[in-house]
């Protein structure tokens, strides 16, 4: 078992740029379907002016905040070839670890506000099917599509994904060389590359900040690219983005071109699709609805990843993850895929149109914006970057951005309210597992294990006491291999039995900032009676513990360092191997406890969360011949508690 942590220096491809399209652009690479759309919905004047204001917002919004902040500067603070983040905290943790709120409520941000990216993209492509017939009902085709893409994540999405860049780049292709044709008729449009049009709109014009709200929709995509990064690597992400800016610039300035020149019958119409000839338009709707899918992908598999990267930095309780397929880094989270299933298609029913969602959306991710600014922030600190360009940094993307949040804060009354309710919700979970991890751990005390050792030893050769089985393992959470939680030792030798087995495994994981570490430990602790198996992970890393605890094992068998065999005579035989018994201690918050209300109520919900998850057997996939269950309360001292202290009379 060595360490699987693939160069993050992927080297520069044909190949490795149409991936990139498929799998890092898919969202902001489908944004021309609605951003023109809820300009033109959004704006009470369409002219010229206006117009190109508005386009010279999304060309340099796309150059700051995409290309010059994410592709630029935040692809670079990369752990280890992945990003995203929960992975920047977890480079920062271990010195920063205060930064852990931004990164509870940056991520929780972008969970809520990516539940609307796969509604509001395959609702704005099959809308245009009422070009071809408007009385077409276009709610049950969206959901049809969405129950499709979600049902078919349990067998995993490698059959689809090897398509992904091919029709991406289709798509890219064809939305660039529609905008050309409007450019064209109308070159004027040309002039929005001038940033002085954008100051003038948000200057002269009193709709103009209100349209940021819009304009920022141009930009939704930024995060979750820079979420993909350990997929494709940042040479083929910044190359490929060369591309990608270009093409949507064009296809952007194409429907910009078509307003001014259509604009006295734009209202009721999606620029994306009037820009397309009507011989072109079946291919159009087809192509777009494809993307679309692809994008709600992206959007899916995302929120799998971020969730379980946040259980194994312990930001949320543990569920059943599985991997449908032998594609690298895919992941399917039964329980997740059924949340976002369920609240997309309210969503839709809720919505009802592309309209009514581009007035919601892009909230949330504001704020996951502005926590990633402050995590960069920091990262650069880290890095000992001068400190002039780490406060220009924060000057100009925490004005951007806080811009953008002031803007769609009128987005809440219609519909925002959704996402940042679902976002803080989450946030509280989060913050839940955390503060009350925090709480727990204050309380849970370790022994020297040397003191004990002899005594585990001498009880495995007592025949007075009857053998509990040949083989006993406990999970110990103590990082040091001196220590052994006092709860373990009670389970062991003072439970009435106690514990005899002829071999004593103490099995302890450890989630480490590298992300794609597998790497293991066996220490002998005393005469090859008492063992500790250490397992360090990457938080990228699938916990399989049952797998690789048995891989361990025929490897320690194959060295002659471990009997396999029972040692029942009559079952060694017939070679049938030893069994393995694992005890598991859950703990509890004591009924009494004197404890400051925060930490109770913390260590309370946090104790709840703990039992709609997984215990860590099932989480580790551990299988064995018989589980051990001990109930035991957490052990709070006596100055927390309410119980009243003896008086010698």
């Amino acid at each position: 078992m060595t360490n699987q942590h693939e160069s993050h220096t992927k080297p520069l491809s044909i190949s490795g740029i149409i991936i990139s399209l498929g799998i890092v652009f898919g969202d902001i690479g489908t944004s021309p379907l609605y951003v023109m759309k809820a300009f033109v919905d959004w704006s009470s004047s369409v002219n010229e002016e206006y117009t190109i204001g508005f386009l010279a917002c999304v060309i340099w919004t796309l150059t700051l905040q995409t290309t010059i902040k994410y592709i630029v500067i935040t692809l670079k603070a990369d752990n280890h070839g992945e990003g995203g983040i929960f992975s920047l905290f977890a480079l920062l943790r271990k010195r920063r670890e205060w930064l852990f709120i931004f990164a509870i409520i940056g991520g929780s941000s972008m969970l809520a506000d990516g539940i609307i990216t796969p509604s509001i993209t395959v609702l704005s492509a099959v809308e245009g099917l009422r070009y071809i017939s408007p009385d077409i009902s276009v709610l049950p085709i969206a959901i049809i599509i969405i129950a499709g893409l979600f049902f078919i994540q349990q067998f995993g999405t490698a059959f689809l994904g090897k398509s992904f860049g091919p029709i991406m780049l289709l798509w890219f292709s064809t939305i660039g060389i529609l905008g050309i044709i409007y450019i064209i008729q109308y070159p004027a449009v040309l002039k929005a590359f001038n940033p002085i049009y954008a100051y003038k709109l948000l200057v002269n014009h009193p709709q103009g900040f209100i349209l940021l709200g819009a304009v920022f929709l141009c930009t939704t995509g930024a995060e979750a690219l820079y979420a993909d990064l350990g997929h494709c690597g940042i040479r083929n992400i910044r190359v490929s983005w060369i591309f990608v800016k270009v093409m949507l610039i064009l296809n952007y300035l194409g429907q910009g071109a078509w307003i001014i020149t259509h604009k006295a019958i734009v209202t009721g119409h999606n620029p994306f699709y009037s820009i397309m000839p009507p011989f072109i338009l079946p291919f159009g709707l087809i192509l777009a609805t494809l993307a679309a899918i692809i994008a709600s992908q992206a959007l899916i598999s995302g929120s799998y990843t971020l969730i379980s990267e946040a259980i194994s930095l312990n930001f949320w309780p543990r569920v059943r993850i599985k991997y449908p397929s032998q594609l690298k880094g895919q992941i399917y989270v039964p329980v997740i895929c059924i949340g976002l299933f369920v609240f997309c298609t309210m969503v839709i029913l809720f919505f009802k149109t592309s309209s009514a969602l581009e007035a919601a959306y892009g909230l949330a991710i504001t704020i996951t914006m502005l926590a990633t600014s402050i995590l960069v922030m920091a990262y650069l600190k880290m890095r000992k970057r001068p400190l002039i360009l780490i406060i220009l940094f924060g000057i100009i993307y925490l004005t951007i951005e806080g811009a953008f949040l002031i803007s769609n804060l009128h987005k809440f009354s219609h519909g925002g309210w959704f996402s940042i309710t679902l976002g803080l919700f989450l946030s509280i979970i989060m913050l839940n597992m955390y503060a009350g991890r925090k709480v727990r751990n204050r309380f849970i005390t370790f022994r020297n294990l040397k003191e004990y050792l002899p005594i585990l030893y001498e009880m495995s050769d007592d025949n007075t006491i009857p053998k509990l089985s040949q083989n006993i393992v406990y999970i110990t959470h103590a990082d040091r291999i001196t220590d052994i939680e006092d709860k373990t030792l009670h389970s062991i030798i003072r439970r009435n039995p106690p514990k005899r087995a002829d071999h004593y495994w103490f099995l302890h994981v450890d989630i480490v900032d590298e992300p794609h570490t597998l790497n293991y430990k066996v220490t002998n602790l005393y005469k090859n009676k008492v063992t500790r198996i250490d397992f360090y992970l990457g938080f990228r890393v699938s916990q399989r513990i049952n797998d690789y605890f048995e891989e361990l094992l025929n490897i320690l068998a194959v060295e002659g360092k471990l009997d396999p065999l029972s040692s029942n005579p009559s079952l060694r035989k017939y070679n049938v191997k030893s069994p393995f018994t694992f005890v598991k201690i859950e703990r509890s918050a004591p009924f009494n406890n004197n404890l400051p209300y925060f930490d109770r109520l913390a260590l309370n919900i946090y104790y709840r969360l703990k039992k709609l998850g997984l215990s860590d057997i099932k989480a580790y996939g551990l299988e064995s011949n018989q589980i051990i269950t001990e109930r035991i309360p957490l052990n709070i001292p006596l100055a927390y508690s309410k119980a009243p202290k003896l008086k010698e009379i």
